[in-house]
């Protein structure tokens, strides 16, 4: 026989062993035959590694061993869900919503007259009282009012905003974040 013959009967002769070894590591006699599996493809793969007169079963088990570490590190960080109950679960708003709808924002928002947009800018975004905002303008506090009041209004024709529903994910989106 071959040196490459002596290798690969070694292979089959250590299956027995590793399969031992797998399910003992798994628990499972599936996960544990495809981990086997995976050890000898490998193996395989990586013979030219392999150095001559070592023991080869120690090599496979290592192997074996590191593709169990691996394996697990990995499905640690992942949610078993064989049925999709969990998945049907998860509702998230689609992002690309939002973001249009921040553009459609600043597109209205920068249509306002300069007076208007300062005081909604001050009073809204800001957080300013209508008496400080009044001071910072230095205007009249029913000024103010009534800056931030139209311009309120004319950014909700701006954006065809009636009502608070009309904000938020459009009625079909809504419609498929309850089911």
């Amino acid at each position: 026989m071959t040196l490459e013959a002596d290798l690969r009967e070694g292979l089959l002769a250590a299956v027995p062993s590793l399969r031992a070894f797998a399910i003992s590591l798994s628990g499972q006699v599936d996960k544990a035959d495809d981990l086997v599996q995976d050890t000898l493809l490998r193996a395989l793969a990586n013979l030219h590694r392999f150095e001559r007169g070592t023991n080869l079963n120690a090599w496979l088990f290592t192997i074996l061993r590191n593709l169990f570490h691996s394996e697990y590190r990995k499905r640690r960080r992942e949610v078993e869900d064989p049925n999709g109950s969990y998945a049907g679960r998860l509702k998230i708003q689609p992002e690309q919503g939002s973001h249009l709808d921040f553009e459609d924002f600043r597109t209205a928002l920068a249509q306002l007259p300069s007076d208007q947009r300062e005081a909604l800018l001050l009073v809204g975004a800001s957080g300013f009282s209508y008496e400080e905002a009044a001071g910072i303008c230095g205007c009249a506090v029913g000024t103010i009012k009534s800056r931030v009041n139209r311009a309120r209004l004319r950014l909700a024709a701006l954006l065809n905003v009636d009502d608070v529903d009309d904000l938020g994910p459009d009625s079909m989106t809504r419609a498929a974040l309850q089911g």
